[in-house]
C-alpha cells in the first residue's frame, strides 16, 4: 500500500488516541514519585529527564532543538545539572516503571493481561516497522530502545515511537510555516485543541509579556485578529500545518494498512477513554482561557 492509499484522517485518529495514551504518564502523580526517590524533585526537571533520557546525557542546547517549544532558558536551568542527579539511564528505568503504575491505576489489571491489549500492542508495534529516521532525533533515539516484554509497555512504547516520529516531522513543518516554537502554541491554543495558555506558561517557561508579544506578531502577520482567534488566513495556515504533517507520518499507518489502523483506533480509543474516565488530565487542560 502506498502512502496516498490510506486516508489521512483515518491515522491522524489513530494518532491521537495513541498519543491520547502516552501522554497520560506526564500528569501522573507516580512519575513525579518515581524521580522524586532518585531526587529530580521539580516538575519541569522531571519532564526534561525522561523525554529526553533516550538521547543520553545531552545539553540544554539539544534539548531545546528537539522540544522546540521550551524557552530555552528554562531548559538550560535544568539540564545538563540533571544528569549530575539522575542518569538517562536511571531516568528511563524510572519512567517505565510510573507508567506500569499509571497504566494498572488508570484502565485496571484486567485490561493490562487482556487480549485486545496484546492486540493493541502488537499492531502498534507493527505500525511503527513503517517510521523513518532521518531528521528525527526524538523517534531515532526512542527507536533504539528494547521494546518491553509486557504487553501494555510494549503498547506504551510502541505508541511512544508512533508519537515522538509524528512529532519530529511536526517540528519541521512548524519551521517552514515560519512559527517559531512560542508562535506555534499559541496558534494551537488558537484553534481551541492546544493546551490552555496557563499550562503553556507554567510548564514551557514562558512569560504573559512574550505570549503577548508573540500574539502580537501574529496579529501583524495577518494571522489572529484583534480578540486572538485565527483569521481566515490563520486558520488556513493551521490546517495546512496539520496536512503537511500527516503526510510526513503517512508511512507508519500505510504499512499497518486499513484495517490495521482502523482496528488499532478502535482499541487505543477504549483504552484513552477509560484512561479519561479515570482522570488521567487535569479538567482545565485544553482550551483558549
Amino acid at each position: 500500500m502506498t502512502t496516498a492509499a490510506l486516508d489521512a484522517r483515518a491515522a491522524r485518529r489513530c494518532h491521537n488516541a495513541l498519543n491520547s495514551l502516552h501522554s497520560t504518564h506526564y500528569f501522573s502523580p507516580d512519575l513525579g514519585r518515581e524521580l522524586g526517590a532518585l531526587g529530580v524533585t521539580d516538575p519541569r526537571a522531571v519532564n526534561f529527564a525522561v523525554r529526553a533520557a533516550a538521547l543520553g546525557p545531552v545539553g540544554a542546547g539539544a534539548v531545546t532543538a528537539a522540544f522546540y517549544n521550551y524557552k530555552h532558558e528554562l531548559v538550560a536551568r535544568h539540564v545538563p545539572a540533571v544528569w549530575e542527579t539522575v542518569t538517562p539511564q536511571q531516568a528511563l528505568a524510572a519512567r517505565a516503571r510510573a507508567v506500569d503504575a499509571t497504566l494498572r491505576r488508570l484502565l485496571g489489571e484486567d485490561a493490562l493481561t487482556s487480549a485486545e491489549m496484546s492486540e493493541a500492542a502488537g499492531l502498534a508495534l507493527r505500525a511503527a516497522e513503517g517510521c523513518s529516521r532521518g531528521a528525527r532525533p526524538l523517534y531515532s533515539a526512542h527507536a533504539d530502545l528494547p521494546v518491553p516484554e509486557e504487553a501494555h509497555l510494549a503498547f506504551w512504547h510502541a505508541a511512544t515511537l508512533l508519537r515522538e516520529h509524528r512529532g519530529d516531522g511536526h517540528l519541521a513543518v512548524l519551521m517552514a510555516a515560519d512559527l517559531d516554537g512560542l508562535e506555534a502554541l499559541v496558534t494551537h491554543t488558537a484553534t481551541g485543541r492546544g493546551i490552555a495558555p496557563k499550562w503553556v506558561l507554567s510548564t514551557r517557561g514562558w512569560t504573559r509579556e512574550e505570549w503577548d508579544a508573540a500574539t502580537d506578531r501574529l496579529r501583524d502577520r495577518g494571522l489572529l485578529d484583534d480578540a486572538g482567534a485565527l483569521t481566515e488566513r490563520g486558520a488556513a495556515l493551521r490546517d495546512e500545518v496539520e496536512r503537511e504533517t500527516d503526510r510526513l507520518d503517512a508511512a507508519p499507518y500505510a504499512h499497518l494498512g486499513t484495517q490495521g489502523v482502523a482496528r488499532l483506533t478502535e482499541l487505543s480509543t477504549a483504552f484513552a477513554r477509560t484512561a479519561l474516565g479515570a482522570g488521567a488530565f487535569p479538567a482545565d487542560l485544553f482550551g483558549k482561557g
